[in-house]
């Protein structure tokens, strides 16, 4: 859908084991910018609250987006581009996140492909047990929102290099996909 500027900041979206950190990680080494993992910007007491095996309610996401949105306002009033990981699993969500040059990377996979890669991820704090909650709270970006859709079929590189090449995006880094010479 969207073609975005060199400017702008990238949410990259989707339930827990979609690879928003992996992708996000990617892209932002081959387009050199700013990147802040949203998981790391929870409260504490939301953490705990997941480790323990309890979904979030909206009340604990809302201190928690609002510190997503402040980062992106950051950027984009100062003109700087970036790219933060948030599930952003709801429409209200994304509407705090909302704003000139943002744009919604959303990564979808099916539940057994996500469950698959959630059994083989270890020292994450969300456990594999509430990831029927993420999809049941999950509302897919809509064509009024400002996003493109993958699915997380292929190789977060090739992910990577779709997201580049779908948004117009100039890479600043160079890298190999095959044989080197």
């Amino acid at each position: 859908m969207a073609k975005t500027a060199q400017q702008s900041v990238l949410v990259i979206m989707g339930v827990s084991g979609s690879g928003k950190s992996t992708v996000a990680g990617v892209l932002a080494g081959r387009l050199g910018w700013d990147l802040a993992e949203g998981d790391d910007l929870h409260p504490e007491a939301n953490v705990a609250k997941m480790q323990a095996g309890h979904a979030l309610s909206d009340e604990d996401r809302w201190p928690w987006l609002n510190i997503i949105a402040d980062w992106i306002k950051e950027r984009t009033a100062a003109g700087k581009p970036g790219i933060i990981t948030c599930s952003a699993l709801k429409k209200r969500y994304r509407d705090v996140l909302r704003g000139e040059g943002v744009v919604f990377v959303f990564l979808q996979g099916s539940k057994d492909k996500i469950s698959d890669r959630l059994a083989s991820r270890h020292g994450h704090f969300m456990p594999a047990s509430l990831l029927e909650s993420q999809f049941d709270a999950l509302e897919a970006p809509t064509e009024d929102e400002n996003h493109i859709s993958l699915c997380v079929s292929a190789s977060p590189a090739e992910e990577a290099d779709e997201i580049i090449e779908r948004l117009g995006l100039e890479a600043q880094t160079a890298h190999t996909t095959g044989d080197a010479a």
